[in-house]
């Protein structure tokens, strides 16, 4: 960390750039710490405010074209594959979806604000039809208030910045191996939550076959699908006889759900 400031002093835009690329292809070390180490470099006038600011927006686009194109392409696979990655199990996904639901490309504005969310917003605004000049246009403007928002942070923490770094000169191995531990353990923790979880889904599983024959029997069962708008509109089929209710409609409309005979549910 010491070497980062001698870094960014040398080679300012590219460390930017880099660091906000991998950030935004799902890469887990965020670009913020590096942005207002930036800005704080800024407000000394190691670095270019302008130059700085047009490296890390422009960093942005190609790795979010790139979730944009293969959503848009591959739809439900790709947020199928985000969904199984993330330590949130399904929670990213299906939030991002109602976001989009609520203000549509809006989303894009706020969204890399969000852990988790800034990796899925692009892919799934591909996979809801969003026109590519659309998301590019929303997709800078987010990018270009993310980044101004850290640097100028930087700029205005610059002798608190300074204060971090002269300490972690200090304490640098002991305090990093804190924060490594401390990420470990929280890692650590939502895996065995997300565990727990399949867990759960795979005891309460029913298969193709024996709903099929559950829906032919005497008594079929109250089948209803919880897909949202963009999942519906991407995933072809639909299962013969399945009432649409969203996830977060259930409380409200419970009374419509029958209590004398099976439920089976299904959101994927």
């Amino acid at each position: 960390m010491p070497d980062l400031p001698l870094l960014l002093a040398s080679y300012g835009p590219w460390i930017i750039a880099f660091a906000v690329a991998l950030d935004q292809l799902g890469i887990p070390i965020p670009s913020a710490p590096t942005l207002m180490l930036a800005g704080s470099m800024i407000a000394s006038g190691e670095l270019s405010g302008p130059g700085t600011l047009a490296a890390a927006t422009l960093a942005s686009l190609p790795p979010d074209l790139l979730w944009f194109e293969l959503g848009r392409r591959r739809g439900a696979a790709v947020l199928g594959l985000l969904c199984r990655i993330s330590l949130e199990p399904d929670s990213c996904v299906r939030t991002t979806r109602e976001s989009f639901e609520k203000r549509g490309p809006g989303t894009l504005l706020f969204a890399k604000f969000v852990p988790g969310l800034q990796t899925v917003a692009p892919p799934l605004a591909g996979a809801g039809g969003m026109g590519i000049a659309r998301f590019l246009a929303f997709d800078a403007i987010g990018a270009f208030i993310f980044n101004l928002t850290f640097l100028a942070a930087g700029y205005v923490l610059k002798t608190q910045i300074e204060g971090f770094l002269a300490l972690l000169s200090v304490f640098g191995t002991r305090l990093a191996s804190v924060i490594v531990v401390s990420i470990a353990v929280w890692i650590a923790w939502k895996y065995l939550q997300r565990r727990r979880f399949l867990r759960l889904l795979r005891i309460a599983r029913i298969d193709v076959d024996a709903l099929d024959r559950l829906m032919a029997g005497d008594s079929p069962p109250a089948v209803y699908d919880l897909r949202d708008r963009f999942t519906l509109e991407s995933q072809q089929g639909r299962v013969p006889g399945a009432r649409v209710i969203r996830i977060d409609e259930l409380e409200a409309r419970h009374a419509e759900i029958p209590r004398d005979r099976e439920i089976i549910l299904y959101c994927a």
